[in-house]
């Protein structure tokens, strides 16, 4: 008998309507850190969704300079591991090193940096806590193998429809290095990254808004 077919499901009255991730990544072969193993990761800070959705962990990065107030507020309120954005764009120098420090001290999982960074804060950063360094890279430009020797524990690829292009070329010079990579807008694209040598995918699920109009019109049609 195929297990995955019988998988067991539990839900209540009121906790049945949850965020699903998109099947295809469980196709990835996930990446274990503490013993745990991370294949989706939710895009979002949304606090609602965190706690409504069936990811394996939160990637909270957001357009803003991190401040400590809303890593504190996601990491209590999420029951799922949480990777916290500490800057490296427009928030750099000893402030990303004290917002890494910090997000260690309230739980994260691990911190994301954001591509812009030096490999000199990187490896500052990396010294500072001793949790996973994620380095986001945006093209295949980027020097991996300096971001790794700098302290980079795992390669973040979000280069938009390259994405896999770049994962592939990564993963052709780095056999062994942990890859997480966005999803794309389809299943496809999904399935495609995984076969390009990405071990987790990040998901960026519909804006609340939209996920709130299909409930709506459910209630409309009662």
């Amino acid at each position: 008998m195929d297990q995955e077919k019988n998988i067991p499901k539990i839900t209540s009255r009121l906790r049945h309507n949850i965020l699903e991730m998109p099947k295809e990544i469980y196709q990835a072969s996930g990446i274990v850190i503490y013993g745990r193993r991370i294949k989706s990761l939710v895009y979002t800070t949304d606090i609602a969704v965190i706690r409504n959705c069936d990811a394996d962990a939160v990637f909270a990065v957001y357009p803003f300079t991190p401040q400590q107030a809303i890593s504190q507020a996601i990491i209590s309120s999420s029951y799922i591991p949480v990777f916290c954005g500490v800057g490296g764009g427009t928030t750099n120098g000893i402030r990303t090193i004290g917002l890494a420090k910090d997000v260690e001290a309230q739980g994260a999982m691990g911190v994301v940096l954001n591509s812009p960074i030096t490999n000199v804060n990187l490896l500052a950063v990396s010294k500072a806590v001793d949790i996973p360094v994620v380095i986001t890279v945006v093209s295949e430009d980027t020097d991996v193998s300096k971001r790794l020797i700098n302290g980079a524990s795992i390669i973040n690829v979000a280069a938009g429809e390259k994405t896999a292009e770049v994962v592939r070329k990564i993963r052709e010079k780095h056999p062994d290095v942990p890859i997480i990579a966005t999803s794309g807008k389809s299943g496809e694209s999904i399935t495609q990254t995984i076969k390009a040598g990405a071990n987790a995918i990040t998901y960026s699920p519909p804006p609340t808004a939209e996920l709130f109009r299909s409930m709506m019109k459910n209630y409309r049609q009662k």
